[in-house]
């Protein structure tokens, strides 16, 4: 990315906001944390974001929207900034994510697969006894071998 203090325009946090449709709160937190540099600030010493904050915060927020963890983000970052990366790395990097995603998704069929199986036991009559509460209460479901997912 392009340096990040060089043509600082007169974009103030509430621009940068408005152009990357990121929280006035996200966008310090991003600041506090190290993904975002200090913007240089004026005479007066208001911060002046420039267009490459834009770029990097939007880089920073598709990340997230793609699930990447801010460590993940941070070291994807450095790479870039010290354009020492090359494709091979930040596939590497890729490749680790999806296999951690796809991990999720069977995790969440799972926890779809007991939901589903539990409440189609519910006869939704008003009585106190819930199979939904039953199982919540006594703890772990021993799931069919078939299933092939790890016990909820």
């Amino acid at each position: 990315m392009s340096d990040d203090h060089a043509n600082a325009s007169e974009m103030k946090r509430s621009d940068l906001a408005r152009l990357t449709g990121c929280n006035l709160e996200t966008i310090r937190y991003y600041e506090k944390v190290g993904l975002l540099p200090d913007p240089p600030r004026s005479s007066a010493g208001h911060r002046r974001y420039s267009d490459a904050h834009v770029e990097r915060l939007n880089f920073v927020m598709r990340a997230r929207e793609l699930g990447f963890t801010m460590e993940e983000i941070r070291e994807l970052l450095s790479l870039v900034d010290r354009g020492s990366h090359t494709c091979a790395e930040i596939e590497r990097m890729g490749s680790h994510h999806l296999d951690v995603v796809r991990a999720k998704i069977r995790d969440l069929q799972a926890i779809e697969i007991v939901l589903d199986r539990t409440i189609a036991r519910c006869t939704g009559e008003e009585t106190p006894d819930c199979p939904l509460l039953e199982v919540l209460i006594k703890g772990p479901i021993k799931r069919k071998k078939e299933d092939g997912l790890s016990d909820y």
